[in-house]
């Protein structure tokens, strides 16, 4: 299941890092399962992990920058 940028956008910074820290640990665990069976159920349950986390990090990059520009007008 793929989760929606703007679902993202809404949760609060610390929902944001659980959200990263339970979809890493997944994919790990998923990984780890790779390795020892060597097919799994549903091998694309990885890539959609994979672009899940990619989404995370990208939005709290974004929220980052933002922050950042927003210091940089105040100082002017």
């Amino acid at each position: 299941m793929s989760i929606k940028p703007s679902r993202i956008r809404e949760m609060s910074p610390e929902a944001r890092r659980k959200l990263l820290i339970e979809l890493k640990t997944e994919l790990m665990r998923l990984k780890a399962l790779q390795e020892s069976r060597g097919v799994l159920d549903n091998p694309s349950r990885i890539r959609i992990l994979r672009k899940n986390i990619a989404r995370v990090l990208t939005i709290e990059r974004e929220e980052e920058l933002k922050k950042s520009k927003k210091n940089v007008k105040g100082k002017k």
